[in-house]
Order: structure tokens, then C-alpha cells, then sequence
């Protein structure tokens, strides 16, 4: 029998070099699991070790079109041989649904945007009827911005989606949503490992837009090496200038956190990045809850701790836990 170990699971190679230095540093040996399409046998059992679970809502982003229902029954594959997962299979369809999140959240008395979904292209515009603008349009399956798209009337978004630019969600799942402004033009990233929040972290909505995944593969054009423009960016940059939109909220203590904790625990997410706004008139809408979190490396400089880290130290003691000596 094998020495029981980590395993992670993911679809995206460019994202997981901040975690392999985190294996390292931290002396925890793990092996990677790309799901992307495979061979499956039901009736072998699973490795002895623990599973943890980061894939993307954005897989098919990469031509990895497979990844979400591949992942769906390696999970479902894993639990029923009683496979401690880490992030499993019911995390699995937060990640990939906004309807998920945003009906769970509210579940929570956790407030959110006003939303609502419109299955199939042709129910787009019925969805947005009524409607009060400017409100935004998203792909329920998203992740990187995909989707987003601000209108200003019914009639521009009736353009919209009988033009040739419409955008398909992979799901078929249009969300429209209440366009909100940052009070100080910044969104916040509450980032959470077992049961803790480790940072959290402002976004700069007025310079990056609509796009603010922290990944620094994200940012860069693997082709060129130059910065890419968020979606919705509205500023030029020069040849040598950094986008720079990340930074710590130091002493971030809004009383949303501890919903947060709580709501993480209620659903099993151990590991997550949860987004919110806060309006000028003062509410705080959350709208995304990322559970394959990733981490930017300015931010990462400048931090009392390291969220990969703290996620390989969390995976370390539930391999301890499930497998003691």
C-alpha cells in the first residue's frame, strides 16, 4: 500500500507554480492530478491520501471544455470510496454556478446584488424588462470577467444580443445584475483557509474594470510577457508601467467576515476567495465566491502570511487528521 499523500487537483498548469513553491518551502510532498479528460475506472479504488479540489469556473477558457464534468466524477468517484476531499464535490458547483453562490449567499443573510437569470439567449432581454439601469450583464459560469458587459438602457443591450458580438455562456446562463459603484473604487477579496481568514485584499475597480483575477498568470500575455487590459479597463498604459491593482486591506475587520466563516463552514469550503463591494450608500453586496482561489505576488511580498502556505499547512493537518500515526 502507498504512503497516503495530497493530491491536487486542477486544469490550469500556469496557475500552480505559487503552490508548488508553497509544497516545497513547507518540505509536504503532493502529487498534481490535471483533469482535462482522462480514464476513469468505477471500479478501482482511489489512491489512499487527501483530495483537494481547485478547479476553475473558467476552465473552458483554456479549450479544457471537459474539465467541469470530468471533475464531477472524479469527485463523485472519490467520496463514494470515503476519500477525504478537500473543496469536493458539492464546492465543485459553487465554483461553477453565480446562481449557486448568490442563492446560497442570501440563504446566508448575506446581501447581494439584485439579480436575475435568464435561460437561453432569447430570454435575455425578457430578463432584463424593467430593469433598473445601468445594470450589468454576466455569464453564470465566469470567472476572468467573462460576460461582463455594462448597459446603459434596455435598447443598447437589445443591440447587444442581436449583434454578432454577443457572448454565449457556456451554460447557457445569462445573469443580469444591479450595477454597483465602489465607494473607494475598489472591490474587496476576503481570503479564507480552514476556517480563518487569512487577508484580505482591495482590487482597483476604477483602473482594472470588470477583470480582477489576482493570478499573475492573469495578467500576462503569455506571448509577449506585456501586462493584458482587464475587461473594462478605460486607461492606457505606458511601455514600462505595471497595472498594480492589488493591495492588502490592512485590519480589515467588516462584520461580513465572520458571515463569511460561518457561511463556508455551513457549505464545506475550506479554502476560498469571497468578493464584495461597498456602495456608497453603504451597503456591502457580495457577488463572487471563488473556491479555487489564487494569490498575487506583489500582494503576497507585503503580507504577515502566505495564502499558499496556509493552504499547505491546512493540507498537511487534514492529512494528519484522516491519517494518523
Amino acid at each position: 500500500m502507498s504512503t497516503p499523500k495530497i493530491y491536487a487537483l486542477h486544469e490550469n498548469p500556469e496557475w500552480f507554480p505559487p503552490f508548488a513553491e508553497a509544497f516545497a518551502a513547507e518540505g509536504v510532498e503532493y502529487e498534481e492530478w490535471l483533469l482535462t479528460d482522462g480514464v476513469l475506472d468505477l471500479d478501482e479504488a482511489p489512491p489512499e491520501g487527501i483530495f483537494w479540489s481547485r478547479i476553475s469556473a473558467s476552465s473552458h477558457t483554456r479549450d479544457h471544455g471537459l474539465t467541469k464534468d470530468y471533475s464531477r466524477a472524479v469527485l463523485s468517484w472519490l467520496e463514494a470510496y470515503g476519500r477525504r476531499t478537500v473543496n469536493g464535490r458539492r464546492v465543485l458547483e459553487l465554483e461553477v454556478s453565480k446562481v449557486d453562490q448568490l442563492t446560497a449567499l442570501r440563504a446566508a443573510g448575506i446581501d447581494t446584488p439584485r439579480t436575475v437569470a435568464a435561460v437561453g439567449r432569447d430570454q435575455v432581454l425578457k430578463a432584463a424588462q424593467g430593469f433598473p439601469t445601468p445594470f450589468v450583464t454576466k455569464h453564470n459560469q465566469g470567472g476572468k470577467g467573462l460576460g461582463v458587459r455594462k448597459f446603459d438602457s434596455f435598447d443598447d443591450l437589445a443591440d447587444y444580443v442581436g449583434s454578432d458580438e454577443y457572448e454565449e455562456p457556456v451554460d447557457g446562463i445569462t445573469l443580469i445584475q444591479e450595477y454597483v459603484v465602489a465607494a473607494d473604487g475598489g472591490i474587496t477579496r476576503v481570503e479564507i483557509v480552514g476556517g480563518e481568514m487569512i487577508y484580505a485584499v482591495r482590487g482597483d475597480t476604477e483602473r482594472g474594470g470588470f477583470q480582477l483575477c489576482p493570478a499573475d498568470a492573469c495578467a500576462i500575455d503569455p506571448e509577449t510577457g506585456r501586462p493584458i487590459p482587464p475587461v473594462g479597463a478605460t486607461i492606457s498604459m505606458a511601455p514600462d508601467e505595471e497595472w498594480g491593482l492589488f493591495s492588502e486591506r490592512e485590519g480589515y475587520d467588516d462584520p461580513v467576515v465572520a458571515r463569511y466563516l460561518e457561511f463556508t463552514k455551513r457549505h464545506g469550503i475550506e479554502i476560498a476567495g469571497i468578493e464584495n463591494i461597498r456602495t456608497a450608500d453603504g451597503r456591502v453586496l457580495t457577488y463572487d465566491v471563488n473556491t479555487n482561489t489564487n494569490y498575487n505576488s506583489d500582494v503576497e511580498q507585503n503580507t504577515a502570511r502566505s495564502g499558499p502556505r496556509e493552504i499547505v499547512r491546512h493540507l498537511a493537518r487534514v492529512l494528519q487528521e484522516t491519517y494518523p500515526v
